[in-house]
């Protein structure tokens, strides 16, 4: 009864392996990359293709790879980082598996090309489907240069399952940064289908961060530093108001090695609890050097999660390190003992405008002209009386007024002018009658609802009129940010936004309805989004109309005239789904006259 259990062919346990090494070509550039720089490189340059689907290719002037090893390199289990199982326990190498261009040989089309120091020549290794074709010699200067051709070209299933070339391109730029960012000492060059998209000189840490997101985070970093027998640790974080509602910005690294870690995310959270505002992210880069027998690299095939033997100890030294820094560079709240309360400004007064004086002067009054100076004589009893009290004349009865009634007013100007056809609520809601019925109307979700369906008319249809500024606006955005801006430059201009043709960074017209002061939020706020988002059942331009009208509606907390609550309500109502939102919440609540009558009858 034999024969059942069988051994697979080295190309189809190369295949199932690389499932685990290989998921997108952001994997393959992950793995190239982490080998140019064991290969002790001080100069790395990468070229993409597609988004990595058609090209990747990674040169560095490394160690290079001799021809007798070359070979053996894409063979499983093969590496130069290991001797014994005790190395597993000092990694001090970013790969040490052995399985990645075995891995990337069997699902694509690869070639090395190599010289080491002590060799004359160099030599060239082509590979298709872990098959080696041929080993040649060539001239070149020392170190390695591997190309990678056609990701998954031999397994169509998992081809189609690969995203558009922007969003490939995204994950392959997250890969780039979280390598750029822990080794400053070496220069980075990227190209994407031709364009220069980083070049990256070295430079110390904090020099490196603005090169990567922009120089507008230089003045946000705030170091950190604590150094102790468990951990050291070191870094920066971003101050309270560079908060997002993204975790873009988020980097732990772990001896050099980034690392995805959730305890030590809530105690990064902790230290800047009541700092941000709740939905927002804040970020950090932060360093940690640990002794490599302290921790376990070893337990996810990405190596992006690590085990620590006292994880409660560091979490407590990563929450005092933050914390003691933010409060040292004055980014905490202060108490001020000292401070009197009496002299702040009630909150409720803060938004009101100031009451100008009902007292007249007379501004022709003289005391030296005996014709305006006039004295009279003291009131009798009789006319103090009279004074405080209003009886049954009609004429005192209007002239007299009431605080309580003044109060109980406010707020009501234009809606007791106006028959009441609409009132705002709590600055949040409408309120409105629609035949037996009250209508609530969530204000903000409403106007979403409305800028939703005209972008996507202007998007599909027309293109809407754009209003040219005299001074461009600069937007700040880093190169990853600014090329997922030109992914949607179609759509952007479709609506108004005008770019200059020189870079997308500067924006030289804005659609009519958005304020210039508004147009640069507008647009980092989408970019903020779109950068945290992955693949939805949503089309690209259905999404990014979705986006916009989030960032362009009114928000609650504003106050409407009656004309601006009836233009809004007239604006819904022409819009083809007006009771839910563009993420599909509800706009409208009705209140019947029967559900009125049952509340009042209990």
């Amino acid at each position: 009864m034999g024969g059942i259990i069988k051994r697979l062919e080295a190309h189809v346990a190369n295949q199932i392996a690389a499932g685990e090494v290989v998921q997108r070509p952001s994997s393959a550039l992950k793995e190239l990359l982490e080998n140019a720089v064991d290969s002790g490189a001080s100069r790395i340059e990468v070229f993409l293709g597609d988004g990595g689907k058609q090209l990747i290719k990674v040169v560095d002037n490394g160690q290079g790879i001799d021809r007798d090893d070359l070979p053996l390199s894409i063979e499983r289990h093969a590496t130069s980082k290991l001797t014994s199982a005790d190395d597993l326990f000092r990694l001090q190498t970013k790969g040490f598996r052995g399985e990645a261009l075995a891995s990337i040989a069997s699902i694509a089309q690869l070639r090395i090309q190599s010289k080491t120091v002590e060799s004359e020549e160099g030599y060239v290794l082509t590979a298709q489907g872990s098959n080696s074709v041929e080993l040649l010699p060539t001239s070149r200067p020392q170190g390695t240069i591997v190309t990678v051709q056609h990701l998954f070209y031999n397994i169509p299933a998992r081809r189609q399952f690969l995203k558009s070339a922007t969003v490939e391109l995204k994950h392959c730029l997250d890969e780039f940064h979280r390598l750029v960012l822990v080794h400053p000492e070496i220069s980075f060059v990227l190209h994407h289908n031709s364009e220069v998209l980083f070049q990256l000189p070295q430079a110390p840490i904090k020099q490196r961060i603005t090169q990567v997101f922009g120089q507008k985070y230089a003045e946000k970093l705030v170091p950190i530093s604590e150094q102790t027998p468990l951990v050291g640790i070191s870094g920066f974080v971003l101050k309270p108001d560079m908060a997002k509602k993204s975790r873009g910005m988020q980097y732990f690294f772990v001896n050099d090695r980034f690392i995805k870690s959730g305890f030590l995310h809530h105690a990064v959270l902790q230290a800047f609890e009541g700092l941000v505002n709740p939905g927002l992210h804040p970020g950090y880069f932060i360093y940690l050097q640990v002794d490599p027998a302290r921790l376990d690299v070893n337990i996810h095939p990405t190596k992006t999660e690590v085990k620590f033997d006292d994880e409660q100890g560091i979490y407590a030294i990563l929450r005092s390190a933050v914390k003691h820094s933010l409060g040292q560079f004055q980014v905490a709240p202060i108490l001020d003992f000292d401070k009197d309360p009496n002299l702040d400004t009630p909150y409720a007064y803060q938004s009101k405008n100031p009451v100008y004086p009902k007292i007249e002067v007379d501004r022709n009054f003289n005391p030296f002209n005996e014709q305006t100076t006039t004295y009279k004589s003291k009131p009798s009893q009789t006319q103090w009386e009279t004074l405080y009290s209003i009886g049954d004349d009609p004429h005192r009865q209007t002239m007299a007024h009431f605080e309580s009634q003044q109060t109980s007013l406010e707020g009501w100007e234009q809606e007791t002018q106006s028959a009441l056809t609409s009132f705002q609520w709590e600055k949040k809601y409408i309120v409105t009658k629609h035949q037996s019925a009250l209508l609530v109307i969530h204000q903000s979700r409403a106007h979403q609802r409305i800028v939703y369906e005209r972008l996507l008319a202007q998007m599909t249809m027309e293109k809407a009129g754009s209003q040219t500024l005299l001074f461009p606006l600069t937007l700040g955005l880093s190169i990853a940010q600014q090329s997922i801006l030109a992914s949607m430059r179609g759509d952007l201009q479709a609506i108004g936004f005008e770019f200059d043709e020189q870079s997308i960074d500067h924006v030289v017209g804005i659609p009519m309805d958005v304020l210039p002061q508004d147009a640069a939020q507008v647009l980092i706020q989408l970019v903020d989004d779109l950068e945290s988002i992955e693949h939805t059942g949503f089309s690209s331009v259905d999404r990014m109309a979705q986006l916009m009208s989030k960032t362009m509606a009114i928000n609650t907390g504003k106050f409407l005239t009656v004309e601006e609550q009836l233009g809004l309500i007239n604006d819904l109502f022409s819009c083809k789904e007006p009771e839910f939102s563009p993420d599909r919440k509800p706009v409208i609540v009705s209140i019947t006259a029967e559900e009125l009558l049952k509340k009042f009858s209990l």
